[in-house]
């Protein structure tokens, strides 16, 4: 083993310079009262902006470091500067709502920078190893997150059963990832590849360590069966972290199936392939179905989410480079649509009412035109209407799963993305042609707000009619 040398730090210097900025924070908001706990909040945002600049000055092309344990390249350069993006638009989404609830502290932006922290670390990481290290550090960040309101009992419980289930996830990833090593004997991605180039894929091992490793990533990404945690967990915590808990965390977890399918394990695509193959196909079944049933918005998105994940997992089980890149196009599409459709509950949130039902936007275009126009355009685009970034997202998937022959798999998909317009749309007919609800819509947010969400759907509009640049930069990032 080699010794660490100033490389390592150079490739390294964005997380240690978030670290170092989340511990200012942390520190230096013991010292701070309640009326300038503004500088935390500020404080953070130079904290990803630094960050994000750190990023985008990494050398070009793939690089290792820490003994092979770390790795720079195209698709984590990429993925690190949309995280930084998407939780700094996190944190000015949360402001307000924040504020209004008297829960406006440091320990919000603390963890969700070390959280950040987590996504950064397990897009780097070319080990299991460090792949786990990372997941554990933005798993545990999030179980605070959704208990971060002490007195709201919801929130604590849905945090108690996130907790749970998800330790029992850890478990069984880490199983799977005993077991692999057991059988090749290494954690090194690369290393791992080139045995199973040698030989090693057919060995029954393999393949049942594969199954725990499918498991684990199944819940992280909250795929069927491994699902059960989304919905209350999405309804449990407050509004501003399952803002940061649909969007962020998805290109993490993109990024541990992408190192640990394709970069370790892309000699055994057959083996895998009929393991996502069922479930994508029940992600996108109870996903779209459930959801037509629900009242709750927050628990409507959160089985979206289901049914999003598994159009995501149809370009990874394509096995090919054009899959990997449809899906990591639908993932950072997904976090544009998921950031917008969230923070539109916090828009029309005030103190003491959550605008977390359907009915919360019953005649939102008689009260507030603008703001109901923005939500349409999300929903549509979250429906895969054309010409918005979402119908390009999943045509781009379909496309990838018709490449490897799997043309009863499209089908299903088309099918249940049908379905999924009818839940999206009713959201559509409650604004603009249900009647106010007799207290009203009001929309009591500040600008900083208001102009960004507006940006974050027009976004979506101007991402589908120019989504040729996002693709090109994609397949410089996944070449």
């Amino acid at each position: 083993m080699n010794p660490i040398s100033a490389n390592d730090f150079v490739l390294a210097a964005p997380e240690i310079l978030l670290l170092g900025g989340t511990c200012v924070v942390l520190l230096l908001d013991l010292f701070l009262s309640d009326r300038l706990r503004q500088v935390s909040y500020f404080l953070s945002l130079l904290t990803l902006a630094a960050t994000a600049a750190l990023v985008a000055g990494l050398p070009e092309g793939r690089h290792f470091g820490f003994n092979g344990m770390f790795v720079v390249d195209g698709a984590a350069r990429l993925l690190k500067l949309v995280a930084t993006a998407t939780v700094a638009v996190v944190f000015v989404y949360s402001r307000d709502y924040l504020i209004q609830r008297g829960l406006f502290k440091g320990e919000y932006f603390v963890l969700a920078l070390f959280a950040t922290l987590g996504i950064f670390v397990m897009t780097s990481a070319s080990s299991l190893l460090t792949m786990y290290m990372g997941i554990e550090l933005l798993a545990l960040s999030q179980y605070a997150l959704v208990a971060f309101d002490r007195d709201s009992p919801i929130a604590a419980e849905s945090a108690m059963k996130y907790f749970v289930l998800g330790a029992i996830a850890s478990g069984i990833l880490l199983y799977g990832i005993s077991i692999v090593y057991g059988v090749t004997g290494t954690f090194d991605l690369g290393a791992l590849a080139s045995r199973l180039d040698a030989g090693a894929a057919s060995q029954i091992g393999l393949l049942f360590g594969l199954a725990f490793l499918i498991a684990g990533i199944a819940f992280k990404f909250g795929a069927v069966p491994f699902h059960m945690w989304i919905p209350d967990v999405y309804h449990g915590a407050p509004t501003s972290v399952t803002l940061f808990l649909g969007a962020a965390p998805k290109l993490a977890y993109f990024a541990l199936a992408f190192r640990v399918l394709a970069e370790g394990l892309g000699s055994a695509v057959e083996a895998w392939q009929g393991m996502l193959v069922v479930l994508a196909v029940l992600s996108m079944a109870i996903g779209n179905v459930v959801a037509v049933a629900q009242t709750n918005l927050k628990r409507m998105l959160a089985y979206s989410t289901i049914s999003n994940v598994g159009f995501i997992l149809l370009g990874l089980l394509a096995g090919t480079p054009s899959g990997y890149r449809a899906a990591l196009f639908y993932t950072i599409t997904y976090v544009v649509m998921a950031l917008g459709s969230f923070a539109m509950i916090v828009l029309l949130s005030r103190k003491g009412f959550e605008a977390d039902r359907i009915e919360d936007f019953r005649g939102l275009a008689q009260q507030n035109p603008w703001f109901a126009w923005m939500m349409l355009l999300l929903m549509v685009s979250t429906a895969g209407v054309p010409p918005f970034v979402g119908f390009f997202a999943k045509l781009y998937v379909i496309q990838a799963v018709l490449d490897v022959g799997l043309t009863w798999l499209a089908i299903v998909a088309v099918l249940f993305s049908v379905i999924g317009a009818f839940y999206y749309l009713r959201i559509v007919k409650v604004m603009f042609f249900d009647a106010p609800a007799e207290e009203g819509v009001s929309v009591t947010a500040g600008p900083a707000l208001r102009f960004l969400l507006s940006l974050n759907a027009l976004a979506v509009l101007a991402l589908g009619l120019y989504n040729s640049a996002l693709i090109d930069t994609i397949a410089r990032a996944l070449p």
